[in-house]
């Protein structure tokens, strides 16, 4: 019989299943799937095979990894490649979050306690305050810091150094990162979502570390429903353990992954609820768009940031509607999915 050791019980929000950054309990529960190594790390081929080689070329040469810039949306593994590196590099790691970095003592606090070698990953790093990011500059290119004794005329600069480190930005937008931050990025490495197969890879590895007995065409199905992101792919993962826990089942099979996503509202696409929801405000509400991300995220009841860092980009990926400069447009593609009809006179393509 396949261990529980969490409830099914899951947030009420009515994209909670899906959204990889609604619950705030989340780290806990994925630290014990989050692979250590970099052979352990799925999927990113092209990301692991240069981060490899330049992992190696700093450990022979006794330096600290220049500094990575990570990109993509999320749910893709930024956070724990972060991790990945510091496991290699055989580095303290040393988390935080740009709105954490509310004042300059908040980073001068975090990096005078840092070891030579440390890394330092600054997470929705696009949110920084300029006054942060003008003094991550210069600890990013001199390894020290310009620190402001006394007010007023007897004010003086004093520049206390820093141990070499590696910095590790992450973020959701790198369009919002301004170019003096990121150029200052030795590394820049772009996240896509996965593939089905690699997918698979993902639920299977999951399955080994929590226990779970599943059936291939069941890893197939819920690979094919997961939006391209192991995130999700491992929530709902443990979602079907507790629908087939609850059906006294051994295993996850096909019928319960079949029964479970039908309750979750997912459907043969990975979209749920929320997905359609958007889809049909454009075509109905607004005849196919275009509409701008501020209207469409008050009518379908969500915020703008969750929208166009979450929904969106998917909707996108899959080619159901297409961001123009004159706003989102549903595409034939959407009405298709939706059984709709699609001509001219209901959906327009306007750019």
């Amino acid at each position: 019989m396949m261990r529980a050791k969490e409830s099914a019980r899951e947030n009420s929000r009515k994209s909670g299943t899906m959204d990889p950054s609604f619950d705030p309990g989340e780290d806990e529960r994925e630290s014990s799937l989050r692979p250590h190594v970099l052979s352990e790390f799925q999927g990113q081929a092209r990301i692991k095979e240069n981060l490899s080689i330049f992992i190696k070329a700093a450990r022979e040469r006794e330096e600290a990894l220049d500094h990575l810039f990570l990109m993509g949306p999320p749910g893709l593994g930024k956070t724990t490649l972060a991790l990945v590196v510091s496991s290699e590099m055989g580095a303290d790691f040393k988390p935080t979050s740009a709105p954490a970095l509310d004042k300059p003592k908040d980073l001068a606090g975090i990096l005078t306690t840092l070891r030579p070698g440390s890394v330092f990953f600054i997470d929705e790093i696009h949110r920084l305050k300029p006054a942060i990011e003008e003094m991550l500059y210069i600890a990013m290119e001199d390894f020290e810091l310009d620190w402001i004794i006394g007010q007023g005329p007897a004010a003086r600069t004093v520049r206390v150094p820093v141990p070499p480190f590696t910095l590790i930005g992450a973020t959701t937008k790198a369009g919002m990162v301004s170019a003096p931050l990121a150029s200052r990025f030795g590394i820049s490495l772009r996240f896509d979502y996965y593939s089905p197969g690699e997918l698979e890879l993902v639920i299977r590895r999951s399955a080994a570390i929590l226990g779970i007995e599943i059936q291939k065409n069941a890893v197939r199905r819920l690979a094919s429903t997961s939006r391209g992101t192991p995130r999700i792919a491992n929530r709902l993962l443990r979602r079907m353990r507790d629908f087939a826990q609850v059906a006294g089942k051994d295993s996850v099979d096909i019928e319960v992954v079949e029964e479970g996503l039908s309750r979750l509202e997912v459907d043969q696409l990975g979209l749920e609820r929320l997905d359609r929801e958007i889809l049909k405000a454009i075509i109905l509400k607004y005849s196919g768009g275009p509409v701008g991300a501020e209207t469409l995220a008050i009518t379908v009841g969500e915020g703008v940031d969750s929208l166009e860092d979450y929904y969106e980009p998917f909707l996108i990926q899959a080619g159901l509607i297409a961001r123009t400069p004159r706003g989102r447009v549903a595409t034939p593609q959407a009405y298709k999915h939706l059984g709709m009809e699609y001509s001219v006179e209901n959906g327009r393509l306007q750019f």
